[in-house]
Formats: C-alpha cells, sequence, structure tokens
C-alpha cells in the first residue's frame, strides 16, 4: 500500500536515468540537444523504411529525430561531467550511451567538446587562460 502523501503527488517526478558504469543516479548538467537527419540512411537506422526516408528527406531539408537527444550528465561516483546519447523507449525508461563523434554532427546549437578543428593550437590555449601571464607565448623582439 503506498502512503497517501506519494498517492497524491501532482508534481513530475525525476528523470530515472542512471550511470551504466556505476548505476547510480545522474544529474543533467545542460540542455537537451535534440538531434535531426538530414540523410535518408539515418532515418533507416531508427526503423523507417527506405522509401519513406527518401520521400520525408526530399520534402523537408531536415528531419527532427523523435525521443533521442544529447545531453551532459554529472556522475557522482566518477566526479566528472560527460555527454551521453539518451534514447527514450517508452514511458520512463531511458537508453545511455556515450556521444559518438558523428552524433554531434545531428544537434544544433551544441558546442563539440573537443573544440573547433578550424581552431589552431595557440589560439585554444590562450582561450583558456585567464589574466597577466597568457603573455609569456608573445615574444617581444627589441
Amino acid at each position: 500500500m503506498q502512503r497517501r502523501c506519494d498517492r497524491n503527488r501532482k508534481r513530475s517526478k525525476r528523470r530515472a536515468i542512471y550511470c551504466p558504469v556505476h548505476n547510480c543516479y545522474l544529474d543533467s548538467r545542460s540542455q537537451k540537444y535534440h538531434l535531426f537527419a538530414d540523410q535518408a540512411g539515418q532515418l533507416e537506422q531508427r526503423g523507417m523504411s527506405r522509401r519513406s526516408a527518401l520521400m520525408l528527406v526530399a520534402n523537408q531539408t531536415t528531419v527532427l529525430i523523435q525521443k533521442e537527444w544529447l545531453e551532459a550528465f554529472w556522475c557522482p561516483q566518477c566526479q566528472q561531467t560527460k555527454w551521453y546519447h539518451v534514447c527514450k523507449r517508452d514511458h520512463s525508461t531511458y537508453e545511455l550511451s556515450l556521444a559518438p563523434q558523428e552524433l554531434w554532427q545531428q544537434a544544433t546549437g551544441v558546442i563539440d567538446p573537443q573544440g573547433n578543428p578550424s581552431v589552431g593550437e595557440f589560439t585554444r590555449r590562450q582561450a583558456g587562460q585567464v589574466g597577466y601571464y597568457g603573455i609569456k607565448d608573445f615574444q617581444f623582439v627589441r
């Protein structure tokens, strides 16, 4: 028998998303970044027929992939934030896997954790430094 306070609770409950390694509850550290498909093959991988996928991509340049997104989670056991590909299977079941590199191109508005490949090492290092001592990288000629 449930307690009365549990029966009358109208608020939504926490998402049951657990660490695939430690099986502890994961705390979200970012918003959901939804995935989009721009090729028929991406839709076919998710169970759509080839003909339907081709017609959908021909009519729309990008198609929102329902119930899949990228999100960053904090694991209290690892003491790390990691990016996961989240698939919602049913009402309260989620499947997590570490986000592969090819999914970052399918998401919009998300910053690639490896950084922009067109930015050089010097620029990346300078952007990460705060303070006066960053000037040591510049060689002054007298």
